[in-house]
């Protein structure tokens, strides 16, 4: 399959990066290249680092990549940026969170509640634990908190309980398995008014479980933001509301750093504001809305680091 991708949000992102020739960016999350294609073209002559724990991601984007000078691939998670870039320091970057288009119409990967297919969903299949064998081990405890925290699932502890049930009866294999789960775990009156598919929810939870996409989340925004130039930018986009939290308050956090209780007379905890959100949530405008139905449900952060 071609590993295509349609690039939400790209008008503000290229808006925002404001690519010019000579300049140095990274794009933490390359997928299917959209993005990244559209930053070296705005940028003619310069670097673009591509991070991707994919490698079929990797693969297919060098392919169309590579007749860019300027585009290097890099195999890794966007979490360890330092250590994957060393002393780089980047006039922008780009951080295009969640799951490609291309991992959710591969069906073998397993992200996809609507074809059968083994429960794998690791971004990187090199590493970790695939979900199937996350599913049959979790405890009835820390399923109901990943389902409440992760997929702002109301029926969590009707899912974990079906959960606990079914993989007593037989081990979970498939996506099959793990929809029929939630199938049993919720009413059908309930699952008929639901505007999308009953199993979105519990599928992003997992997703997210299994590829620990949140806890590193805000120390690599941090890390994200020190590599930048001053007057750098970074470009975060997300694609749920756990997301979102977590990028607005960490961009919160370096705006106002400071420690000092509210009355103090003055400033002594010597923190130093690193730069400032700009923009607010910014939403896909009407155009992209109605040809991308991926955009429906994507925010565009953006944060200026301070100038020296």
């Amino acid at each position: 399959m071609e590993f295509h991708h349609v690039p939400v949000l790209l008008k503000e992102v290229l808006h925002y990066l404001d690519p010019q020739p000579g300049q140095v960016f990274a794009d933490g999350t390359l997928g299917g290249g959209g993005h990244s294609g559209e930053i070296l073209k705005a940028m003619g002559e310069g670097t673009l680092y591509d991070i991707d724990r994919d490698m079929a991601a990797i693969t297919a984007a060098s392919e169309r990549l590579a007749c860019h000078a300027g585009f290097h691939a890099v195999h890794g998670n966007f979490h360890d940026v330092k250590m994957l870039l060393g002393d780089v320091r980047l006039d922008g970057g780009l951080l295009d969170l969640g799951v490609s288009s291309h991992q959710l119409d591969t069906k073998e990967r397993g992200f996809s509640y609507h074809d059968n297919a083994p429960l794998d969903m690791r971004m990187d299949r090199t590493k970790g634990i695939a979900a199937a064998e996350y599913l049959n081990t979790v405890s009835e405890g820390e399923f109901v908190r990943i389902l409440r925290e992760y997929g702002d699932e109301k029926w969590a502890v009707r899912i974990a309980q079906m959960l606990l049930e079914k993989r007593a009866e037989k081990p979970l294999e498939t996506t099959f398995d793990l929809v029929k789960v939630v199938d049993a775990a919720i009413p059908k009156a309930v699952r008929r008014k639901d505007e999308g598919h009953p199993a979105r929810r519990t599928f992003q939870a997992v997703r997210i479980a299994v590829n620990d996409e949140l806890a590193p989340l805000e120390q690599a925004i941090r890390d994200w933001v020190d590599m930048l130039k001053p007057g750098g930018t970074l470009c975060v986009i997300t694609f749920h509301s756990v997301e979102d939290r977590i990028v607005k308050s960490t961009f919160r956090s370096l705006q106002n750093p400071c420690t000092c209780p509210p009355k103090a007379p003055i400033c002594i905890c010597g923190k130093k504001p690193l730069g400032r959100a700009v923009g607010g949530a910014i939403k896909a405008g009407k155009d992209e809305l109605s040809d991308n139905s991926r955009s429906h449900s994507a925010t565009l952060r953006v944060f200026v680091k301070g100038e020296k």
